[in-house]
């Protein structure tokens, strides 16, 4: 694996505790951005390219699984996790339906399991982004010879 420092990753938490420990734990391996609330998140996630987002489930006003089904139509290539210390199985259907999540953990996390997670999920988004690059080039040559077969034809 690359450097992991080009990784940035957006842990969402209505508790500033849980925040401050995700920090201090992986600010060494990742680009790291927190958010107290949905609407936090949402001006860091307009103003930043995040390729893994992780958030609590029980937050006032926004759910995770809200703020992952609305990321899913803003941002689909960025890979989602939910992270909680509940086991709403409602929550965790609508993550997974709605917020199509790559993975769901339980608080408090294992250091060396969220991060090799988080490393898993960003392959995964580098991927989709290769896929997709690898596409537009296919697409371009596939146009540049259509193009040239016409002027063949044409000649």
């Amino acid at each position: 694996m690359e450097n992991t420092q080009e990784i940035s990753v957006l842990y969402v938490d209505d508790e500033e505790n849980n925040l401050v420990a995700f920090k201090a734990s992986f600010r060494r391996e990742f680009k790291v951005f927190t958010a107290l609330s949905a609407v936090d998140a949402k001006e860091i996630l307009k103003n930043n390219i995040i390729h893994v987002l992780i958030t609590d489930q029980r937050m006032p006003v926004t759910t995770g699984s809200e703020l992952l089904a609305q990321a899913v139509q803003d941002y689909p290539d960025q890979i989602r996790i939910l992270l909680t210390g509940y086991s709403d199985i409602d929550a965790l259907k609508d993550a997974i339906n709605l917020g199509q999540i790559y993975c769901y953990l339980q608080k408090p996390w294992n250091e060396n399991e969220l991060k090799d997670t988080i490393i898993k999920a960003y392959s995964i988004y580098k991927s989709k982004k290769d896929k997709e690059a690898y596409t537009g080039k296919l697409e371009e040559s596939n146009e540049q010879l259509e193009f040239y077969l016409r002027q063949k034809l044409l000649s």
